[in-house]
């Protein structure tokens, strides 16, 4: 359960993360040495938190605290911040640097997602408080900007990315997917359904014993579930869902956790995010379960959170400037 105390705790780390400029991963095709830059030059709005796509969705973490605990401790700090860099002309920024040659495929498709996530986040915020609008203002181009960039790409991507790390479609689908419902963007969304439809529709027996892969943050087939609960089509979900849904045996691999050998290891460490959207994963489907599974289902999203979410704010930085987003997801987005 989200609480006005953990909300502080959450936000004390993300405020912590990006202001951090390093270390700091470039996703970065050069052209020529004229586009060696930092960090802060290339990115002025996301250039903390280890990596682009990891900074966005502090960012998303720190707009989601502050829109349901308005007043935590750290409140004031969060307002500050997301003054500071939320920003036309720091957006501005980000888009030139978005435009230049070779990044057409920057971040496609989790930070995309991502983004697209924040932009939300911002749009049901400025709903509730009127003096966040200009951060929904400023930040808009960009998300116009991604969206555009899921339409085009879409069409072509004949084969989903199953994999349970930065790659996996369905993730970013389903991340976009809330941008796409606070907008009201029909064409986005229609888009969505029926590449997901195409992908996932006839999956069969999902073999759940396959996962986790050493170095998943994702439960890859627990997120396809959870995007086909949005935009199933042709049936119930269901219907759809009680063929997909692994047998027994491989049943078990989703409702035990994952354990974590080496946190400190920068790859090892992605296993806690495994942990973590599979609580949120079954949160969003818990819904629409069989009743028999309910009870085993309710003790797993709470084994999975007690193994998980106190690495999202204690440990090495490899697993902090990330983990409170994947921690939030599961205690509070399903709500």
């Amino acid at each position: 359960m989200l609480t006005a105390t953990l909300a502080t705790t959450l936000a004390r780390t993300a405020l912590a993360n990006v202001v951090t400029e390093y270390p700091y991963k470039l996703d970065q095709l050069l052209a020529g040495t004229e586009d060696l830059a930092t960090p802060r030059a290339l990115h002025p709005v996301f250039w903390g938190s280890y990596d682009w796509h990891s900074s966005v969705h502090m960012h998303w973490t720190l707009v989601r605290l502050l829109r349901r605990f308005p007043d935590h401790d750290l409140a004031g700090a969060t307002r500050a911040h997301l003054q500071a860099r939320f920003t036309p002309e720091a957006i501005a920024g980000e888009l030139a640097t978005l435009r230049r040659p070779h990044r057409q495929t920057f971040e496609r498709p989790y930070g995309w997602g991502w983004l697209l996530k924040l932009a939300a986040e911002l749009e049901f915020i400025a709903q509730e408080q009127g003096d966040t609008s200009a951060w929904r203002d400023a930040v808009r181009p960009l998300a116009g900007e991604f969206a555009d960039r899921f339409l085009a790409y879409l069409p072509r991507a004949d084969y989903p990315s199953r994999g349970g790390a930065h790659g996996n479609t369905a993730f970013a689908l389903l991340l976009a997917l809330a941008w796409c419902d606070a907008v009201q963007h029909r064409a986005l969304r229609q888009a969505i359904a029926e590449r997901a439809n195409r992908w996932f529709g006839r999956d069969r027996r999902y073999p759940a014993a396959y996962e986790p892969s050493g170095d998943d943050f994702l439960s890859a087939g627990l997120v396809e579930a959870a995007l086909m609960l949005r935009v199933v089509d042709g049936c119930s979900f269901a219907d759809w869902w009680a063929l997909f849904i692994p047998v027994d045996d491989a049943l078990a691999a989703w409702l035990a956790p994952v354990p974590v050998s080496d946190p400190a290891d920068a790859k090892i460490v992605h296993l806690h995010g495994v942990n973590l959207s599979r609580a949120w994963c079954w949160s969003l489907l818990y819904p629409e379960l069989q009743p028999e599974l309910r009870d085993p289902v309710e003790r797993s999203i709470a084994a999975h959170l007690a193994a998980s979410v106190p690495a999202a704010t204690g440990g090495d930085y490899v697993g902090t400037h990330w983990l409170a987003s994947f921690a939030l997801l599961a205690l509070d987005d399903a709500r």
